[in-house]
């Protein structure tokens, strides 16, 4: 998460509260989709999906509240909603949720080759091995758009 917003600062729901953990919802699908149905990974999606819309939707309101010339408006807003929303798919849904798709993959079949465990201690560990990767994929992205979305 980014760091708390200076004294005076307003605080963005989205960001500097533990609904940023929202976006982050289909890593948690993509980590337990060896363990669980389709449909649980992809409700997880929904959640991460809906996250992104409600931000790129409160931005733009912020946007349309800035006092300026009444003209550049919607473009300001058009703006607002579009960055945050390209940014969020990215940043929260489309590249930790391919990573870790990948991390778990990859080490269902690592352990498939090189270990003779049963399939329900490949499948939890690779779960568990998905899980412990998010800090690490999450953090750096969330540093990142801190640092790009003032």
């Amino acid at each position: 998460m980014s760091e708390p917003p200076s004294r005076g600062a307003e605080r963005d729901l989205f960001r500097d509260t533990w609904v940023r953990y929202l976006g982050y919802a289909n890593e948690v699908g993509e980590a337990f989709r060896s363990l669980v149905p389709a449909a649980v990974v992809w409700l997880s999606y929904g959640v991460s999906s809906s996250y992104v819309l409600a931000d790129a939707i409160d931005k733009g309101k912020k946007a349309r509240d800035v006092p300026g010339p009444e003209a550049g408006r919607s473009s300001r807003v058009t703006v607002a909603v579009v960055d945050t929303f390209v940014w969020q798919a990215l940043a929260s849904v489309a590249i930790p949720g391919f990573t870790i798709n990948r991390v778990c993959a990859a080490s269902l079949y690592i352990l498939s080759t090189a270990t003779r465990w049963p399939l329900a201690v490949r499948k939890w560990t690779t779960t568990t091995l998905g899980l412990l990767a998010i800090p690490v994929i999450i953090h750096p992205i969330d540093r990142l758009g801190s640092c790009a979305c003032p």
